[in-house]
């Protein structure tokens, strides 16, 4: 019989103290590192917004998350939270052994495991530390992790650390997240309903989700609203308005990208600047952008894209239809499969893109072609040749030459010839210079250059900061290659009055509450208001009654210049309204020919049009009148109206030309 009682107390004590020598035994063989969750830095999506606040996207590596510090959690949540998931957090140290015995004697009872003890000390510690594997080993780790981890951090920061690393359905990581992803709410603006939603979700993210299982989740919730009435942590007010409310939930993307070229561009752009963990680092980046410009700038495109291929269509059917064909061009052999666009605009005063579109559609095409296709300008770059002249003195009364010529040159030791030609085909003799840039002529233009002297031409071209200028007469046909950007950069220099302004994408970026990057406005003086406000009335000319028609704006004035490259490869338009300026281009991502009446008016015409009506519905109370800057001089010569400063002076009258009239009268 002693035998027996020693036997059974051995036993005993074996049962009593196992636990403690298991518990050793982890304790010294184990490495317990916890430092992940001392030193917590989990990764963090950065938020994208445009100029008024409005997200455009986020973008994460792998999981998506928000973080909430502990001051942004509102202390109904933790009451939520410990309610259903952990009542006696704040009195155990990390291991509720009354929770656990309870847990064991139901599991015994049911043959199986029925209940979890877990603390939300432990629940952190098996999300961040451990795998996911039924082991005894396991759970003593979670256990001695759990004793440990309450040692070094405070209750309020292992709740912060829990709330923003548990997984809450739908991909979203971090309670923040949950609030804005199901909600579109920040966490202060969460009803109790919502937040019982959030905090029951951890138990079971995919059955409780309400994106999936709605009726479920109220479900849940409503045992959370139960348990806080039970306890007392809410009155009856509370309890029932929260039982009856059926909140609105939402199912987003977790990217919720509305502008994807934008999002491109400033993940290029931050690394350009040194930030190398966009995707995890929790920044919030506020752009320039107008999303809903950004949207109607994509309308736009796609409207004169779709325009274009219906001409087309109609050109083929013709072609079809007639014996006679054009035998230097074949409609038939035109692919418009690989046309496509791209649209910018700034504001013209601080050189903030307000829209950026890259193609037609991003879809088909993420190459981004307004800030990395460079192809010539045609006669879109004629302004600058111009505005060169205007500030010399030169005036829009002054008479150019608009004849043939025919310019002899040397290349590889070789004498070649060069005759460039008009578009129309034919030669004006002397004409004015504004209606030389008003109807686009190339011989006038190159005339100009050769009048003025190529050295000086490129020397004066200089101050625009245009680089790569080929050191020839071609360049009066716009022969460099620039992207769209860069020559809405260069357009600034008319659209803001003789000031160059860079432009800017990226305003500012902050990183927990710090501003990390501001951007740093650049500007340059080109010319006087004057000789700018000349150039604007030239251009406003291009628009109303010249190669730019297609461009016109009911009810606001614009001013621009169409471009179009030999053989029709490339199709532009250039131009600004009193506040805005916008470039087009269109064009074959191989570089062979658009259809020859495809020009710059013609399809890239349309689009800026149809962008500023959209502009004007959105803002009807935009400038819509240029401003005469103090110095102009209106004239009107043969019933049009001139305009001249002190610098681009108006003609001498007959008297003046003649110093003798005054003695004959």
């Amino acid at each position: 019989m002693k035998i027996i009682k020693k036997i059974f107390l051995t036993i005993f004590i074996l049962g009593f103290l196992s636990p403690f020598l298991i518990l050793g035994y982890y304790l010294v063989n184990v490495d317990y590192d916890i430092s992940s969750l001392i030193d917590y830095k989990p990764s963090v999506t950065t938020r994208i917004y445009d100029k008024n606040g409005e997200k455009i996207a986020n973008i994460f590596y792998k999981r998506h998350r928000y973080y909430a510090s502990f001051d942004e959690i509102p202390p109904r949540i933790i009451e939520a939270l410990l309610a259903i998931e952990d009542t006696t957090f704040f009195e155990h140290r990390g291991v509720n052994p009354d929770a656990i015995f309870r847990a064991i004697i139901k599991d015994i009872k049911a043959g199986k495991m029925v209940e979890g003890a877990s603390t939300i000390t432990q629940q952190l510690v098996k999300n961040r530390l451990l795998t996911r594997e039924k082991k005894l080993s396991r759970k003593v780790k979670e256990l001695i992790y759990s004793i440990k981890l309450e040692q070094d951090l405070t209750k309020e920061q292992i709740l912060e650390r829990y709330l923003n690393e548990i997984y809450f359905g739908h991909a979203y990581y971090g309670i923040k997240t949950a609030a804005d992803g199901y909600f579109h709410k920040n966490l202060d603006e969460l009803t109790l309903k919502e937040m019982a939603i959030l905090v029951g979700l951890p138990k079971a993210p995919s059955s409780y989700a309400p994106t999936k299982n709605y009726e479920i989740s109220m479900g849940r919730a409503n045992r959370v609203i139960s348990r806080m009435y039970t306890l007392g942590w809410i009155d009856d007010v509370d309890y029932n308005k929260a039982l009856a409310e059926s909140p609105k939930v939402f199912d987003d993307t977790l990217t919720q990208n509305k502008a994807p070229f934008i999002v491109d561009e400033v993940v290029r752009r931050a690394g350009e600047i040194g930030i190398t963990d966009i995707r995890t680092g929790g920044y919030e980046i506020y752009t320039t952008i107008d999303l809903r410009l950004q949207e109607a700038a994509e309308e736009s495109l796609k409207f004169a894209y779709e325009g274009s291929l219906e001409r087309i269509r109609g050109y083929k059917e013709q072609e079809a239809k007639s014996l006679k064909k054009d035998s230097t061009f074949e409609i038939s052999d035109i692919n418009t499969s690989i046309l496509n666009g791209a649209l910018v605009s700034l504001d013209s005063k601080t050189g903030d893109i307000l829209a950026l579109v890259g193609s037609v559609d991003y879809t088909k095409s993420s190459y981004n072609r307004a800030t990395q296709g460079h192809r010539q300008p045609g006669s879109a770059f004629k302004p600058f040749i111009y505005q060169v002249a205007i500030d010399l003195g030169y005036s829009g009364a002054t008479k150019l030459i608009d004849i043939a010529k025919t310019y002899t040159y040397e290349k590889n030791g070789e004498e070649l010839k060069w005759q460039p030609d008009n578009y129309e085909k034919n030669y004006k003799g002397l004409i004015p210079l504004r209606e030389a840039l008003v109807h686009s002529r190339n011989l006038a233009t190159i005339n100009l250059v050769n009048d003025i002297g190529l050295t000086q031409i490129l020397r004066e071209l200089k101050k625009f900061g245009i680089a790569n200028l080929p050191p020839d007469l071609s360049l009066a046909l716009g022969t460099i290659s620039l992207s769209p950007l860069e020559l809405a950069h260069y357009y600034t220099s008319f659209a803001n009055g003789g000031i160059q302004v860079k432009p800017h994408l990226i305003s500012s970026i902050d990183k927990n509450g710090r501003t990390v990057y501001e951007k740093n406005e650049e500007s340059l003086f080109i010319t006087e208001k004057t000789q700018a406000f000349i150039m604007t009335t030239i251009l406003k000319d291009v628009v109303t009654r010249g190669t730019g028609r297609r461009a016109r704006v009911k009810g606001i004035e614009v001013a621009g210049k169409t471009g179009t490259t030999n053989n029709n490869m490339d199709g532009w338009f250039a131009g600004y309204s009193p506040t805005i300026e916008t470039v087009v281009w269109f064009g074959n991502d191989d570089n062979t020919p658009m259809y020859k009446k495809e020009t710059g008016g013609r399809i890239a015409g349309p689009a800026f049009s149809k962008y500023y009506e959209n502009v004007l519905k959105l803002y009807p109370q935009i400038q819509r009148e240029f401003e005469v800057p103090e110095g102009i001089i209106e004239v009107t010569i043969d019933n049009k109206k001139e305009y001249f400063s002190d610098i681009s002076k108006p003609p001498r009258s007959e008297a003046e030309l003649n110093p003798e009239a005054e003695l004959v009268f």
